[in-house]
């Protein structure tokens, strides 16, 4: 039993099934450097060691498990609790399935912490979330046993169907399980997934992992025995030989169907798994998904059942902790703690956009009483905790179903209210349809807070915003704006309440404001309305949200050089503003576009279409500064602004070699386009 001492006490993992007690403060992992694994653990480099132990060895290896995540993640940061519930499961799975070869397809990839661990990637834990290091989340690059990537969640159902059906048509035979929890099941996709893979009669599992953040389980030794009953050999033999039985008898329809009924009626009884069955599943559970030997015997017998099984499988999310067990939200997600040594980078102190958009909804919500909240299962990362505990009856959580959110909001428009959808940039990529066909097409005023937008940090490519300049600008009718600062954002929240033509999205960073404080009195700003900042010059930076400060900096690095340079906080992203348009071409000099958005199709894409419709394009010549046209890795925030080329020392580079008349080389301009309108 390996112990890890950190500032607040001493962390002992319990041998036996009682959570271990934990200061409810989480601590370092240790005083010198990052744990190491236990005894059994440490000799586990792939799944191959894992299914030499004997079974009796595998509780102690769960143990050692945990105790590793632990350890690891409350120093690192990462996603904590997941993982911690399912150490059996993932045990199990790999210990009874031929993995790689048997596909085993997860959902929502912050579950897989223990997945990663087994497959070859223990001692690469200490990396997870780090530059360089291996991803948060599932990653089909890092290793063959990620066989499917996994970022968001409710995917793993609809991506197992594919993998079986491939299997199924290239005439092999291994197998696929796809694992589902974590709330995906609130997710509408997973159901498409059940729905079409229980009429498809492939062989394929999916495995539901309830940690009552999904289904309520129903569970006692009823129902434990009759899964035994369910699952064993005889019972199907049997079943099958009274099936072809009552084929050859007279009235085999109403003998078969009465056969079918008397079935369903017991399971109904002691069971909550009608629900799967009809949809062309067989049912299995509720299992308890923290016993070894259970889960064993059940897989044992699954792995050979034809058709597409459901097992259902109980789990404790943060299990083995006291603390995480009893407040997994809390837990759901942990940030790193500075090493021993102290030596950590720290972050600005402030005020956090997201804690800045929440009490400017309170505000509101106290303002107007038409004001309405959604989020898609993420009250606490948009910040409206504040909003649901002040206005409960005007705060809707979806759950992961950003699509039905938002068709969710366009009805709620529709008659007279007015909602805010709190979505993540990322995530309301998920609901780009109803965006269009259900609140765009019919002008209604629904209000999309895009929280994270631009690089997040240690997520990653699935998390971060870098697309939604360039998805929403091109949807008619929608006025898109970034703050750059909480003044502005409080502005433009009140800007979008008051706005009555159609949609309105504002997109911010996971970043602090630069105020001391919330100026939640601050007024609305007209609609496609910028702000000139230094005045227009030869050569006028536009710049929009995150990378106006950046821009004044810019523009101080080139006056330094004798350039005389504008800068223009450019908060409106469609309409753009016209009369400071044509403000900016009049020197016949340079346009330089700057933002956190992908140089395809964003802001700077605006503004070059807008010099074409104008008939100005020998005018002045555009430079865009933005985001690579690629999927953006993970890293610390301010190290990735430095990886794709946007700190104001590299832009200012950058554009010193344009205005000296050359053009550089993409491989070393990997974050903006040199654009000449006149050929």
């Amino acid at each position: 039993m390996s112990t890890a001492q950190g500032t607040h006490g001493i962390l002992r993992f319990a041998a036996g099934g009682t959570p271990i007690h934990r200061e409810t403060q989480l601590t370092d992992s240790a005083d010198h450097g990052l744990p190491e694994p236990g005894p059994l653990l440490r000799n586990i480099d792939g799944p191959e060691e894992l299914r030499a132990l004997p079974i009796e060895k595998l509780p102690d290896l769960c143990h050692e498990v945990r105790e590793y995540i632990w350890d690891t993640i409350t120093r690192l940061g990462g996603h904590l609790a997941p993982s911690l519930g399912v150490v059996e499961l993932s045990v199990v799975l790999h210990y009874l399935y031929d993995t790689p070869r048997d596909r085993l397809v997860w959902d929502v990839g912050h579950q897989g912490y223990v997945h990663k661990v087994l497959t070859g990637r223990r001692d690469a834990l200490r990396t997870i979330r780090q530059y360089k290091g291996i991803s948060g989340f599932l990653k089909r690059e890092e290793s063959p046993y990620d066989v499917f990537g996994a970022g968001h969640a409710s995917t793993a159902i609809s991506a197992g169907l594919g993998f079986a059906t491939a299997r199924d048509l290239a005439g092999q035979d291994h197998r696929v399980v796809a694992i589902v929890g974590d709330g995906a099941m609130t997710g509408g996709l997973a159901y498409e997934g059940l729905n079409n893979a229980g009429v498809s009669g492939r062989n394929f599992t999916v495995v539901l992992n309830d940690n009552s953040m999904s289904i309520s389980p129903n569970v006692g030794a009823i129902s434990s025995y009759l899964t035994k009953i369910i699952s064993h050999p005889l019972f199907n033999r049997a079943k099958g030989e009274v099936w072809d039985l009552t084929g050859r008898l007279p009235k085999k329809d109403e003998l078969r169907s009465a056969a079918r009924r008397v079935e369903e009626s017991v399971k109904t009884l002691f069971t909550p798994g009608m629900l799967f069955e009809d949809l062309g599943f067989r049912y299995l559970g509720p299992i308890d998904g923290h016993d070894i030997k259970g889960l064993i015997s059940v897989f044992e017998k699954v792995r050979d059942m034809e058709g597409p099984i459901l097992v259902h499988v109980l789990t404790r999310k943060g299990k083995g902790f006291d603390v995480s067990e009893a407040d997994p939200n809390k837990y759901h997600g942990v940030k790193p703690k500075p090493p021993a040594s102290g030596k950590v980078e720290k972050k600005a102190p402030g005020i956090a956009y997201t804690q800045a958009f929440g009490e400017a909804m309170v505000r509101l919500a106290e303002e107007d009483p038409r004001v309405v909240a959604i989020t898609a299962a993420m009250a606490d990362g948009t910040g409206l905790v504040g909003f649901a505990e002040t206005h409960p009856d005007r705060f809707f959580d979806v759950g992961i179903a950003e699509a039905h959110g938002v068709t969710f909001a366009s009805g709620l428009a529709a008659d007279g209210m007015r909602p805010f959808c709190a979505i993540y940039s990322t995530f309301l990529q998920r609901a780009y349809d109803q965006i269009v066909h259900d609140v765009a097409v019919q002008h209604l005023p629904v209000v999309f807070c895009l929280d994270r937008a631009g690089v997040v940090g240690e997520d990653g490519p699935t998390h971060h915003g870098t697309l939604d300049l360039s998805y929403l600008g091109c949807v008619p009718g929608l006025v898109l704006a970034a703050p750059r600062n909480g003044t502005e954002l409080v502005g433009l929240l009140r800007s979008a309440l008051a706005h009555e033509g159609g949609p309105f999205a504002i997109r911010y960073p996971r970043d602090t404001i630069p105020e001391k404080t919330v100026p939640l009195d601050a007024p609305a700003i007209p609609v496609g309305s910028w702000e000139v900042l230094r005045p227009v010059a030869p050569v006028t930076l536009l710049a929009v949200g995150t990378m106006v400060p950046i821009a004044e900096q810019v523009a101080d690095l080139l006056a330094a050089d004798g350039t005389e340079t504008g800068v223009v906080n450019a908060r409106f992203v469609r309409p753009l503003d016209d009369a400071v348009m044509r403000s900016v071409v009049e020197p016949a000099g340079y346009v330089v576009t700057l933002e956190e958005n992908s140089v395809c199709g964003g802001f700077g894409s605006q503004v070059l279409g807008w010099l074409e419709e104008n008939g100005v394009t020998d005018r002045v010549r555009v430079v865009h500064f933005g985001l690579p046209d690629s999927f953006v890795e993970h890293a610390p925030r301010k190290k990735l602004f430095e990886l794709v080329g946007l700190t104001p020392q590299q832009i200012h580079a950058r554009l010193t070699a344009v205005l000296a008349g050359g053009t550089p080389a993409s491989a070393t301009l990997p974050t903006s386009r040199a654009i000449d309108p006149r050929g």
